[in-house]
Order: C-alpha cells, then sequence, then structure tokens
C-alpha cells in the first residue's frame, strides 16, 4: 500500500524525486531544510517509494490518543523530552538486531528562525556508530531526494563543512525559513 501511495504521489506531484543509492545499513537521514510541514510528506514519498524502512522521531504528545497508532504505523518513535539519552539506546538496540532503517532527524528543528542546527542526529550517528544520509527539498529546482551517505569523523567542524557544503544551494519548500547548517559545538568554525 504504500509503495502504491508513494507512486501516486510521484506521479501528480510537480516535484521530482533524485538521489544517490539507497543505504543498506542503519543510518541517520538528515531531514533538511526543514522549513514547511510539506516537508514530512515529501519525507515519507521519498521513503516509501524507495522502500526504506523509515523511523522518526517525534515529541510524545504526537502519539497521544487516536494518533498513537497511526504515527507509529508510519514510522514513528515517541520522545519523552524528560528522558532523551533513552533514543540512543532504543536505536543501538534496533541497530545490534540487525534491522536495516533510517532513522529520519530534521535538525534545523522547528521550522524557522533558529540559529543553530540541533545536535541530536550528530550525537546518535556517532554514540551507535550509523553514517549519516544527507536528504533534502529543494524548492529552486522543484528536487528532493537523497544525497551522499557517509561516516562522520567526530571532528564537528570538519563534518558540519562537508554538510554546509551539499546543503549550501539547497533552499527548502519555504526559503525564508531555512537555517544554516551550523552546530553550537563548532566554536570558531568558518562559513
Amino acid at each position: 500500500m504504500k509503495r502504491f501511495l508513494a507512486r501516486l504521489f510521484w506521479a501528480l506531484s510537480r516535484w521530482t524525486l533524485k538521489g544517490d543509492e539507497v543505504p543498506t545499513r542503519p543510518t541517520i537521514l538528515v531531514g533538511a531544510p526543514h522549513t514547511s510541514n510539506w516537508d514530512f510528506v515529501l519525507m515519507l514519498a521519498i521513503a516509501w517509494r524507495l522502500g526504506i524502512d523509515v523511523h522518526w522521531l517525534g515529541k510524545k504528545s504526537l502519539f497521544a490518543g487516536w494518533r498513537g497508532p497511526v504515527m507509529r504505523k508510519i514510522g514513528g518513535v515517541p520522545v519523552d523530552r524528560d528522558d532523551p539519552a533513552r533514543v540512543v539506546s532504543d536505536v543501538i538496540a534496533q541497530v545490534n538486531s540487525g534491522e536495516v532503517f533510517a532513522l529520519v532527524v530534521t535538525p534545523d528543528g522547528t521550522r524557522g528562525d533558529n540559529k543553530y542546527w540541533k545536535s541530536g542526529f550528530y550525537r546518535i550517528a556517532r554514540e551507535t556508530g550509523m553514517p549519516v544520509t544527507l536528504g533534502y527539498v529543494d524548492r529552486t529546482t522543484m528536487t528532493t531526494g537523497l544525497g551522499p551517505t557517509f561516516a562522520l569523523t567526530g571532528d564537528v567542524a570538519d563534518d558540519m563543512d562537508r554538510i554546509r557544503a551539499f546543503y549550501a544551494d539547497k533552499s527548502g519548500v519555504r526559503p525564508s525559513r531555512r537555517t544554516e547548517p551550523r552546530l553550537r559545538e563548532e566554536g570558531g568554525a568558518k562559513s
């Protein structure tokens, strides 16, 4: 059913799906620029079309009531902001089980006026040994898809320079809400 919905979406959409190869091992899928609720729809359409088992993090309140089963069915993982360390241990358990999946993280956080990206994607990737795959949305070219997959080195400034270079020409659905890829942990990093 998911593949059918994805094919229908791409047949009717003005967006074009592009990208590198589908990851063959667990990965952190960075979803950026995150500037609109449409990013969620595009992310699901990408994952379902390419056959990627996708999981995504959402605040616990999104899973209340009738929404819980629906959110979990489409890959949602509730995050208790009072116990964020549990997310990493849950992800490590999934990696160790041999499951191939993509954990989608939108590091620019809520859509709009942030000075820095949230560093959770970086910490999870380093602690689990998972590579990152750069997913994107670019309104200027009406393309979306997957970019490169690579392992983080632990040199935050160098890793983020590589990420910034990839996203430099990506605008998001609402370009005015784009946040430059930068972590607080970079210190005096250039550009």
